[in-house]
């Protein structure tokens, strides 16, 4: 019984000494394997204390491993196409993420490894990261325009309200030229009189002159503070099918019919400043000078562009002005369109010059706090390259062969 008790306790000191070796070694096994490249117990373990450091909310399990194979296949790639950090960058991106804690890079290691993280998993994370960032940098960034247009539409999302006022209307614009505009207001007080959206509808696709007549005149959600403050209370007076007075515009005669109304983000200013831009196409309503401004309207994307075809240039004016110094007429074909969308309708000379109006761009005041503009087209860009970033991954990952995840 001696010796049965020796053996005994002889393998249960051999089994209590193999029980760390067998769990370490179990440690340093993969757990996930990406195109032959293995990620371990070890390494997922210490992501996931980095990730509780970095106080990362959902499932952490599983946010580790995702990051881990996303790594595995940047570091590939990155090595298929020869680019790489050198040690000095290493040293400042590691410096760098430290600061972002308040802490010397020294303070910074020194807290990880209370928690029991290693230098060396944070160097591998940083390191791949800001690698992979200067990467698609290095390959995208000359390729990315941010326009003005742009840089205004993201201030102008910037400065927004949590509650404001859009309106949804359609529109009759009926030619009034010359020797013809009591005829003209009389076919408008007819339909300003009715209360019926089908009614509206089908008179703006018998007698409106403007693009939107082969939609009935329907206009999308536009923010209320589009239209001159003087129609602004015009519309707000109106219920839901009530059609304005007919309101007079150069060469022609207005309706607009409310449809509905609805509070929704809106700009919360009106625009500082307006650019667009009017072309004065010959023939008036005729056939020819329609089909000219279609033919514009699908040719171009921006203000610029309409100098490029071809057109006589004292036939294209161009300018900025203040909201209050737009003549009301032009002011109304603004109202309903967006950076780079045209209309069409009004003639001038009597009738016998069509104008197309174009919007370049709505400029806001810049909010309190708000970015300034080359922090704003930054942070477009960003945006613009961690798109390009998360199609290469994906394409990546496609393609990839992943055990484990």
């Amino acid at each position: 019984m001696k010796g049965s008790g020796s053996f005994l306790q002889a393998l249960c000191i051999a089994l209590a000494l193999a029980g760390p070796v067998a769990a370490q070694e179990n440690l340093f096994s993969p757990v996930i394997v990406v195109n032959d490249r293995a990620v371990t117990g070890y390494e997922l373990d210490q992501r996931i204390k980095l990730l509780q450091a970095f106080r990362t909310s959902g499932d952490l399990n599983e946010v580790a491993r995702t990051q881990l194979v996303e790594e595995r296949l940047k570091a590939q790639e990155l090595e298929r196409v020869g680019f790489n950090l050198n040690d000095e960058g290493l040293q400042r991106a590691l410096t760098d993420f430290a600061s972002r804690a308040n802490l010397s890079l020294e303070e910074f290691v020194a807290q990880l490894g209370s928690q029991g993280i290693a230098y060396e998993s944070l160097r591998d994370y940083v390191a791949t990261n800001v690698t992979w960032r200067d990467y698609v940098r290095a390959r995208f960034l000359s390729d990315i325009e941010i326009t003005d247009a742009e840089v205004d539409q993201a201030l102008a999302q910037q400065a927004t309200q949590d509650q404001g006022i859009e309106v949804l209307l359609s529109e009759i614009v009926i030619p009034a030229p010359r020797g013809r505009e009591a005829e003209a207001q009389s076919v408008a007080r007819q339909i300003s009189q009715v209360r019926s959206t089908a009614e509206f509808e089908a008179a703006a696709r018998q007698v409106s002159a403007v693009p939107s007549a082969e939609q009935g005149g329907r206009l999308d959600w536009t923010p209320l503070s589009n239209y001159p403050p003087a129609l602004q209370q015009v519309l707000l007076d109106l219920a839901p099918g009530g059609v304005t007075s007919p309101l007079p515009v150069t060469g022609a005669v207005a309706l607009l019919q409310l449809r509905d109304i609805r509070e929704a983000q809106v700009p919360a200013a009106s625009p500082e400043a307006i650019d667009y831009a009017e072309v004065r196409i010959p023939g008036g309503l005729s056939q020819d000078a329609i089909a000219q401004a279609s033919r514009i309207a699908a040719s171009v994307d921006d203000c610029v562009d309409l100098f490029g075809l071809g057109l006589p240039d004292q036939n294209i004016q161009r300018q900025t002005l203040a909201p209050e110094a737009i003549p009301a007429d032009v002011a109304l074909d603004l109202a309903k369109l967006d950076s780079g969308e045209v209309t069409w309708g009004r003639t001038t000379d009597g009738g016998q010059t069509l104008v197309l109006t174009m919007l370049c761009g709505r400029t806001y005041a810049l909010p309190e706090g708000a970015s300034d503009r080359e922090a704003v087209a930054n942070s477009l860009r960003s945006q613009r390259l961690a798109a390009y970033a998360d199609a290469i991954v994906a394409d990546l990952r496609a393609s990839a062969t992943i055990v484990g995840e």
